[in-house]
């Protein structure tokens, strides 16, 4: 009796074990359980300024030719109130909320109704159905990969209406942009919204939900880690990718026939604007399979930060050069722009392939040479929230050795080259590069910190190995 009693005790303090190191690894693994004061004080302000932000810097352009200062000038000196602004800025419209709700509709269509087809046709692009990566709770989900169709289609249909049949101005984009703001406001809060809720009452994985007890960090960074309706409607892939992705090319697009339109040519800059960010959207789409490796879909819980962020903060905020140019057209000289151009392209090469040197080494699970030798690495292992192990390999080899994200610091050189191509006359198109800092450096942070929480002793052992973050014997 005795000799039963004590199993069966030490069989529940198993179990108690297990259950404890799984709240630990959920806890570690994935974004914070605990939120500190200044994480609060952040996403508060966030919440509270990040939409007056977006429309400070479309205001400027459309009622002071993109100038940052002389807003707040105009307000500190009397010549202006605030209710004077307001009623200068256009309201939403009936145009633009049917302009909106079809572009949102048929980026939706194209992601759920038709499956790609450009895998079968084009020699070395790799869409169709793929398998993400493995989340805390051990879950692996599956996407349907077809975001460059549904760019080409945009685009073909984009040209064809330019060109042959006029049912809409190539300006339509420009000409409506602070109404579709509202639309794109009025989106981001609801399906943030919506997302929020759909974790609290009926989540499609509860395992892979996490709640802090704090509504505001909830709502901010989100509870569920993959919302999703039905099978295949991901809610991050779709609002990371489509609506706000494709439309940035289109935007740009706008911007030139505006600049076109105004002063009968588009300068040397609009192009550069078009073609560098034009090449960094497809290189997006071309690789949106290995998109799903990334931060954004295997760590981040989807909330206001993504929902609001991908409807609103990228589409109006990542296209600042190409609306400035239309307010001031920049024509540079020869030498300026083909080194800016060579610039962009330099920051592509590197990004690319550095993201190319790990997607090759995770995929043949480094069965392969990076620069002509067999890659060096660091053996790492973690434990998902069901217990199960797996293992890892950190790439010590080719661009990952000269620092741990190479791929931000090529990134960081293209962003740059966007912000010169419009001259020093203001700040506002350099904004752009500022906040793509901030956003990789912070980025830097919390994907260590992760991984510090999720690979424990082997990820100092690869730090050791990759002392650098970002620029090689810098930072």
């Amino acid at each position: 009796m005795a000799a039963h009693q004590e199993k069966k005790l030490a069989k529940e303090r198993k179990h108690q074990n297990m259950q404890n190191d799984n709240k630990a690894s959920q806890g570690q693994w994935g974004r914070a359980w605990e939120v500190d004061w200044f994480s609060l004080a952040s996403i508060l302000f966030l919440l509270m300024f990040a939409p007056l932000i977006v429309y400070y810097f479309i205001m400027s352009c459309a009622q002071y030719q993109c100038s940052l200062t002389d807003p707040l000038l105009d307000l500190l000196t009397g010549n202006k109130h605030l209710s004077d602004i307001w009623n200068r800025t256009p309201m939403l419209t009936y145009r633009a909320a049917g302009i909106y709700s079809l572009w949102v509709t048929f980026q939706v269509v194209l992601y759920l109704s038709i499956p790609d087809f450009c895998h079968k046709f084009l020699p070395g692009y790799v869409g169709g159905v793929h398998e993400g990566a493995v989340t805390p709770a051990g879950v692996v989900n599956k996407y349907e990969i077809n975001g460059l169709q549904a760019w080409i289609i945009t685009h073909v249909l984009w040209f064809a209406n330019a060109s042959c049949f006029h049912f809409f101005s190539p300006t339509i984009i420009f000409d409506n942009w602070i109404p579709l703001l509202w639309c794109a406001n009025i989106l981001g809060y609801a399906v943030s919204t919506f997302a929020m809720i759909k974790g609290y009452f009926f989540p499609t994985n509860a395992k892979d939900c996490k709640f802090t007890g704090n509504f505001f960090y909830d709502y901010m960074m989100g509870i569920e880690f993959n919302p999703r309706i039905g099978k295949w409607f991901d809610f991050k892939l779709f609002f990371n990718g489509r609506p706000g992705i494709v439309a940035w090319t289109l935007i740009n697009l706008s911007f030139a026939a505006k600049q076109q339109e105004l002063y009968g040519e588009v300068t040397n800059s609009m192009i550069l604007v078009n073609v560098l960010q034009g090449i960094y959207v497809l290189d997006f789409f071309w690789n949106e399979a290995w998109y799903l490796k990334t931060i954004d879909i295997c760590h981040d819980h989807f909330g206001w930060y993504l929902g609001w962020g991908d409807c609103v903060w990228l589409p109006y905020l990542y296209t600042l050069q190409g609306l400035y140019l239309v307010y001031h057209p920049v024509q540079l000289c020869t030498a300026h722009a083909l080194g800016i151009l060579m610039l962009g392209l330099l920051g592509y090469y590197i990004f690319r392939t550095t993201n190319h040197q790990k997607n090759l080494f995770r995929r043949t699970n480094g069965n392969c040479r990076i620069w002509g030798k067999k890659p060096e690495y660091i053996e790492c292992s973690y434990t998902s929230v069901d217990g199960t192990k797996y293992y890892s390999k950190l790439m010590t080899s080719g661009f990952w050795g000269w620092a741990r994200h190479f791929n931000y610091t090529g990134d960081l050189m293209g962003s740059l080259a966007y912000c010169l191509a419009c001259g020093f006359e203001h700040v506002l198109p350099y904004f752009y590069v500022v906040y793509m800092t901030i956003l990789l450096t912070h980025r830097c942070i919390r994907d260590e910190h992760r991984c510090s929480s999720k690979y424990g002793k082997d990820w100092k052992h690869y730090t050791a190995a990759v002392p650098y973050r970002l620029l090689p014997g810098i930072f």
